[in-house]
């Protein structure tokens, strides 16, 4: 198996886990209970990770979202907590939900040694949520530190799929109607909205280019790593589906 076939599939795993805590209610109830505002503890949880930076230093970094939504909701948010604050106790609300919901049996302890290698090794240049999240304390337990690394992977990715979608001459409002229209106006996009169509193509290859650049970071593991990580990985998919 090669790197790049290995983070190709992985990566529906990679980008689907950590977004479950992300849209759990248990995720929002803790924000409001920490005092943040509708969607601010998302943008207030993954930008604390660069520290306290102007707003458009995290747009462009969650670069998904417009940069007016941004600079509302960080300017909002800043009195809340402080932003390295925000960012842990962001983090913290993945490890509750990986051990309260992934279910017994896959061998987490052994996700996290391999997935560590990889996150610990790769290069930050261009993925700085990414860097920041690496920084940041990890916990014991399996369940929880594999969650918390696969969480740091998909930053790394979700930053190497930003750089892809620029390539291929799509904005990201283009590769958010691409891959999930529905929250285009959550995002801060106004319709209307172009077709979609003509860019379909365009994001497959950025798909592509993301699979090898991840890839590159994948292969600080063997042949036999990678063909492991990925079927514990799709044990632990079928536990928490």
């Amino acid at each position: 198996m090669t790197p790049q076939q290995a983070a190709h599939d992985i990566a529906g795993f990679v980008l689907s886990a950590p977004a479950r805590f992300m849209t759990a209610p248990e995720t929002f109830a803790r924000g409001a209970e920490l005092g943040f505002e509708g969607m601010d503890f998302y943008i207030a949880g993954r930008g604390g990770a660069l520290g306290d930076v102007p707003a458009d230093v995290v747009s462009a970094a969650l670069y998904y979202f417009a940069t007016d939504t941004i600079r509302t909701i960080w300017d909002r948010s800043a009195t809340v907590l402080p932003r390295r604050r925000a960012a842990e106790e962001w983090l913290a609300c993945g490890h509750r939900w990986a051990r309260e919901h992934w279910a017994d049996g896959p061998e987490y302890a052994r996700a996290a040694e391999l997935l560590s290698k990889p996150v610990h090794s790769a290069l930050v240049s261009g993925a700085p949520v990414f860097a920041g999240v690496r920084l940041l304390p990890e916990p014991d337990d399996p369940k929880a530190l594999a969650q918390h690394r696969c969480n740091a992977l998909r930053e790394l990715r979700g930053a190497m799929h930003g750089a892809a979608i620029l390539t291929v001459g799509l904005s990201p409002l283009e590769a958010v109607l691409v891959r999930s229209p529905d929250v285009a106006e959550l995002f801060g996009w106004e319709p209307p909205f172009p077709d979609a169509e003509p860019f379909h193509e365009r994001w497959g290859l950025a798909e592509a280019r993301t699979d090898r650049m991840v890839g590159r970071h994948l292969s600080v593991l063997d042949e036999s790593e990678l063909a492991e990580l990925v079927e514990i990985v799709g044990a632990i998919g079928d536990a928490i589906a």
